[in-house]
Protein backbone atom coordinates (compact mmCIF):
# COMPACT_ATOMS: atom_id res chain seq x y z
CA UNK A 1 0.00 0.00 0.00
CA UNK A 2 2.20 2.97 1.70
CA UNK A 3 5.63 1.71 1.84
CA UNK A 4 8.32 3.80 3.33
CA UNK A 5 10.10 4.18 0.52
CA UNK A 6 6.87 5.95 -0.59
CA UNK A 7 6.61 8.30 1.84
CA UNK A 8 10.52 9.21 1.68
CA UNK A 9 10.20 9.57 -1.68
CA UNK A 10 6.63 12.09 -0.93
CA UNK A 11 9.12 13.91 1.87
CA UNK A 12 11.62 14.95 -0.59
CA UNK A 13 9.44 16.33 -2.58
CA UNK A 14 8.19 18.41 -0.01
CA UNK A 15 9.51 21.40 -1.60
CA UNK A 16 6.82 20.51 -4.80
CA UNK A 17 4.44 20.10 -2.76
CA UNK A 18 4.29 23.30 -1.03
CA UNK A 19 5.35 25.59 -4.01
CA UNK A 20 2.60 24.00 -5.89
CA UNK A 21 -0.39 25.01 -2.60
CA UNK A 22 1.34 28.53 -2.67
CA UNK A 23 0.98 28.65 -6.20
CA UNK A 24 -2.28 27.75 -6.68
CA UNK A 25 -3.15 29.98 -3.51
CA UNK A 26 -2.05 33.03 -5.27
CA UNK A 27 -3.14 32.00 -8.88
CA UNK A 28 -6.85 32.49 -7.30
CA UNK A 29 -6.35 35.88 -6.89
CA UNK A 30 -3.29 36.90 -9.32
CA UNK A 31 -5.08 39.45 -11.45
CA UNK A 32 -7.83 41.12 -8.67
CA UNK A 33 -7.10 44.42 -7.28
CA UNK A 34 -7.78 43.18 -3.66
CA UNK A 35 -6.10 39.88 -4.08
CA UNK A 36 -5.97 37.69 -0.91
CA UNK A 37 -8.34 40.06 1.02
CA UNK A 38 -10.63 37.81 -1.25
CA UNK A 39 -10.04 34.74 1.08
CA UNK A 40 -11.44 36.97 4.17
CA UNK A 41 -14.23 38.54 2.05
CA UNK A 42 -15.84 35.56 0.59
CA UNK A 43 -16.53 33.61 3.18
CA UNK A 44 -17.44 36.52 5.72
CA UNK A 45 -20.16 37.73 3.04
CA UNK A 46 -21.37 33.97 3.36
CA UNK A 47 -21.26 33.84 7.51
CA UNK A 48 -23.00 37.04 7.37
CA UNK A 49 -26.01 36.23 4.95
CA UNK A 50 -26.49 32.78 6.88
CA UNK A 51 -26.62 34.39 10.61
CA UNK A 52 -27.83 37.67 9.55
CA UNK A 53 -30.73 36.86 6.98
CA UNK A 54 -31.75 33.54 8.30
CA UNK A 55 -31.69 34.42 12.23
CA UNK A 56 -32.67 37.44 12.27
CA UNK A 57 -34.42 38.51 9.23
CA UNK A 58 -36.17 35.13 8.25
CA UNK A 59 -36.39 34.17 11.94
CA UNK A 60 -35.71 30.45 11.42
CA UNK A 61 -35.87 28.39 14.34
CA UNK A 62 -33.92 25.18 15.67
CA UNK A 63 -36.43 23.13 17.27
CA UNK A 64 -34.84 22.59 21.05
CA UNK A 65 -32.73 25.24 20.93
CA UNK A 66 -33.81 28.52 22.23
CA UNK A 67 -30.37 30.42 20.50
CA UNK A 68 -31.61 32.72 17.75
CA UNK A 69 -28.06 31.63 15.92
CA UNK A 70 -28.79 28.12 16.34
CA UNK A 71 -30.29 27.45 12.70
CA UNK A 72 -27.43 29.51 11.05
CA UNK A 73 -24.58 27.41 13.35
CA UNK A 74 -26.74 24.04 11.96
CA UNK A 75 -26.46 25.40 8.62
CA UNK A 76 -22.68 26.93 8.27
CA UNK A 77 -21.57 23.23 10.24
CA UNK A 78 -23.33 21.53 7.29
CA UNK A 79 -22.32 23.50 4.19
CA UNK A 80 -18.72 24.68 5.09
CA UNK A 81 -17.83 21.14 5.55
CA UNK A 82 -19.96 19.35 3.22
CA UNK A 83 -17.87 22.31 0.36
CA UNK A 84 -14.48 20.84 1.65
CA UNK A 85 -15.67 17.06 0.77
CA UNK A 86 -17.19 18.18 -2.51
CA UNK A 87 -13.63 20.46 -3.32
CA UNK A 88 -11.04 17.30 -2.35
CA UNK A 89 -13.29 14.86 -4.16
CA UNK A 90 -14.14 17.05 -7.08
CA UNK A 91 -10.76 18.11 -7.60
CA UNK A 92 -9.31 14.68 -6.89
CA UNK A 93 -11.41 13.57 -10.16
CA UNK A 94 -9.55 16.02 -12.20
CA UNK A 95 -6.01 16.17 -10.72
CA UNK A 96 -4.67 13.43 -13.42
CA UNK A 97 -6.42 14.90 -16.25
CA UNK A 98 -5.55 18.57 -15.52
CA UNK A 99 -1.77 17.87 -14.20
CA UNK A 100 -1.19 15.38 -17.80
CA UNK A 101 1.82 17.22 -19.18
CA UNK A 102 3.59 17.67 -15.49
CA UNK A 103 3.00 13.12 -15.44
CA UNK A 104 4.12 12.87 -18.75
CA UNK A 105 7.50 15.15 -18.57
CA UNK A 106 8.50 14.60 -14.56
CA UNK A 107 9.47 11.81 -12.79
CA UNK A 108 7.89 12.68 -9.31
CA UNK A 109 5.82 10.55 -6.11
CA UNK A 110 1.97 10.55 -8.65
CA UNK A 111 0.99 10.24 -4.34
CA UNK A 112 2.38 14.06 -4.30
CA UNK A 113 -0.83 14.96 -6.38
CA UNK A 114 -3.38 14.21 -4.15
CA UNK A 115 -1.87 15.71 -0.90
CA UNK A 116 -1.88 18.78 -2.44
CA UNK A 117 -5.34 18.75 -3.39
CA UNK A 118 -5.96 18.34 0.07
CA UNK A 119 -3.52 20.61 1.53
CA UNK A 120 -4.87 23.25 -1.11
CA UNK A 121 -8.72 22.45 0.00
CA UNK A 122 -7.53 22.48 4.06
CA UNK A 123 -6.04 25.87 3.45
CA UNK A 124 -9.23 27.56 2.03
CA UNK A 125 -10.93 25.28 5.17
CA UNK A 126 -9.15 27.39 7.60
CA UNK A 127 -9.62 30.50 6.69
CA UNK A 128 -13.67 29.91 6.32
CA UNK A 129 -13.70 27.94 9.23
CA UNK A 130 -11.85 30.23 11.31
CA UNK A 131 -13.87 32.94 10.86
CA UNK A 132 -17.18 31.32 11.83
CA UNK A 133 -15.30 29.70 14.95
CA UNK A 134 -14.35 33.23 15.62
CA UNK A 135 -18.39 34.17 14.96
CA UNK A 136 -19.44 31.43 17.34
CA UNK A 137 -16.71 33.04 20.22
CA UNK A 138 -18.08 37.14 19.37
CA UNK A 139 -22.07 35.39 19.33
CA UNK A 140 -21.29 33.60 22.37
CA UNK A 141 -22.13 30.30 21.21
CA UNK A 142 -18.32 28.46 21.09
CA UNK A 143 -19.07 24.85 22.66
CA UNK A 144 -16.87 24.89 24.87
CA UNK A 145 -13.69 22.05 24.84
CA UNK A 146 -15.83 19.81 22.76
CA UNK A 147 -14.80 21.94 20.10
CA UNK A 148 -11.70 19.79 20.21
CA UNK A 149 -13.64 16.54 19.12
CA UNK A 150 -14.08 18.40 15.97
CA UNK A 151 -10.85 16.91 15.01
CA UNK A 152 -11.00 13.30 14.51
CA UNK A 153 -14.13 14.09 13.38
CA UNK A 154 -12.29 16.23 10.68
CA UNK A 155 -9.71 13.38 9.83
CA UNK A 156 -12.07 10.49 9.47
CA UNK A 157 -13.70 13.08 6.52
CA UNK A 158 -10.64 13.70 4.66
CA UNK A 159 -9.78 10.42 4.72
CA UNK A 160 -12.95 9.33 3.37
CA UNK A 161 -12.72 12.26 0.81
CA UNK A 162 -9.96 11.67 -0.73
CA UNK A 163 -9.94 8.17 -0.84
CA UNK A 164 -13.09 8.36 -2.68
CA UNK A 165 -11.35 11.48 -4.83
CA UNK A 166 -8.71 9.02 -5.78
CA UNK A 167 -11.00 6.13 -6.92
CA UNK A 168 -12.35 8.51 -8.89
CA UNK A 169 -9.81 10.36 -9.89
CA UNK A 170 -8.21 7.27 -11.69
CA UNK A 171 -11.31 5.66 -13.03
CA UNK A 172 -12.39 9.16 -14.74
CA UNK A 173 -8.86 9.07 -16.58
CA UNK A 174 -9.60 5.82 -18.38
CA UNK A 175 -13.36 6.16 -18.44
CA UNK A 176 -14.55 10.13 -18.56
CA UNK A 177 -18.03 9.30 -18.15
CA UNK A 178 -17.57 8.84 -14.48
CA UNK A 179 -16.55 12.38 -13.33
CA UNK A 180 -19.73 13.78 -14.98
CA UNK A 181 -21.80 11.44 -13.62
CA UNK A 182 -19.95 11.63 -10.01
CA UNK A 183 -20.66 15.14 -10.18
CA UNK A 184 -24.34 14.53 -10.63
CA UNK A 185 -24.06 11.58 -7.84
CA UNK A 186 -22.88 14.75 -5.38
CA UNK A 187 -26.15 16.65 -5.80
CA UNK A 188 -28.52 14.12 -5.33
CA UNK A 189 -25.99 13.25 -2.48
CA UNK A 190 -25.96 17.19 -1.08
CA UNK A 191 -29.70 16.84 -0.57
CA UNK A 192 -29.86 13.53 0.67
CA UNK A 193 -27.75 14.88 4.00
CA UNK A 194 -29.43 16.55 6.38
CA UNK A 195 -27.74 20.39 5.54
CA UNK A 196 -30.45 22.55 4.84
CA UNK A 197 -33.24 20.92 6.87
CA UNK A 198 -32.89 18.76 10.27
CA UNK A 199 -33.35 14.88 10.05
CA UNK A 200 -36.40 14.93 11.90
CA UNK A 201 -38.18 16.74 8.91
CA UNK A 202 -37.33 13.70 7.08
CA UNK A 203 -40.13 10.69 6.93
CA UNK A 204 -39.18 7.67 9.25
CA UNK A 205 -38.87 5.49 6.55
CA UNK A 206 -36.24 7.89 4.68
CA UNK A 207 -34.50 8.71 8.19
CA UNK A 208 -33.88 5.30 8.08
CA UNK A 209 -31.91 5.26 5.04
CA UNK A 210 -28.98 7.79 6.37
CA UNK A 211 -27.53 5.26 8.25
CA UNK A 212 -25.66 4.40 4.66
CA UNK A 213 -24.94 7.86 4.32
CA UNK A 214 -21.45 8.41 5.32
CA UNK A 215 -21.63 12.24 5.21
CA UNK A 216 -24.82 12.64 7.01
CA UNK A 217 -22.89 10.90 10.06
CA UNK A 218 -20.28 13.13 9.60
CA UNK A 219 -22.35 15.90 9.40
CA UNK A 220 -24.29 15.16 11.98
CA UNK A 221 -21.20 14.71 14.44
CA UNK A 222 -20.44 18.59 13.47
CA UNK A 223 -24.04 20.02 14.03
CA UNK A 224 -24.20 17.83 17.44
CA UNK A 225 -20.58 19.85 18.76
CA UNK A 226 -21.07 23.18 17.19
CA UNK A 227 -24.99 23.27 17.61
CA UNK A 228 -25.42 21.20 20.61
CA UNK A 229 -22.42 21.82 22.62
CA UNK A 230 -21.84 17.95 22.81
CA UNK A 231 -19.86 15.45 21.79
CA UNK A 232 -20.96 13.35 18.67
CA UNK A 233 -22.05 9.87 18.77
CA UNK A 234 -18.86 8.07 18.61
CA UNK A 235 -20.17 4.69 18.17
CA UNK A 236 -22.21 5.76 14.41
CA UNK A 237 -18.61 7.33 13.55
CA UNK A 238 -16.78 3.95 13.68
CA UNK A 239 -18.19 2.58 10.63
CA UNK A 240 -17.59 5.45 8.62
CA UNK A 241 -13.95 5.55 10.11
CA UNK A 242 -13.95 1.31 8.69
CA UNK A 243 -15.52 2.36 5.59
CA UNK A 244 -12.97 5.30 4.84
CA UNK A 245 -9.89 3.10 5.87
CA UNK A 246 -11.09 0.37 3.37
CA UNK A 247 -11.89 3.03 0.87
CA UNK A 248 -7.83 4.06 1.62
CA UNK A 249 -6.65 0.88 1.25
CA UNK A 250 -8.52 0.20 -2.68
CA UNK A 251 -8.17 3.70 -3.73
CA UNK A 252 -4.45 3.69 -3.00
CA UNK A 253 -3.77 -0.17 -4.32
CA UNK A 254 -6.02 0.77 -7.65
CA UNK A 255 -3.59 3.95 -7.98
CA UNK A 256 -0.39 1.92 -7.35
CA UNK A 257 -1.93 -0.51 -10.28
CA UNK A 258 -2.57 1.63 -12.83
CA UNK A 259 -0.17 4.81 -12.26
CA UNK A 260 1.86 3.41 -15.18
CA UNK A 261 -1.43 3.05 -17.72
CA UNK A 262 -2.76 6.26 -16.65
CA UNK A 263 0.28 8.49 -18.15
CA UNK A 264 0.12 6.54 -21.54
CA UNK A 265 -4.07 7.38 -21.27
CA UNK A 266 -3.01 10.91 -20.39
Amino acid sequence: MISPSLLSSVWRYRGFISGSVKREFQAKYRNSMLGAVWTVLNPLAMILVYTLVFSQVMGNRLAGSISPYAYSIYLCAGTLTWALFAEITGRSQTVFLENANLLKKLQFPRLCLPIIVVLNALVNFGIVFGLFTLFLVLSGSFPGWVFLALLPVLLIQIVFAISLGIIVGVLNVFFRDVGQFFAILLQFWFWFTPIVYPVTALPPEVRAWLVWNPMATLVMAYQTVLVHGALPDWASLWPVALLSLLLCVFGLLLFRKRAGEMVDEL
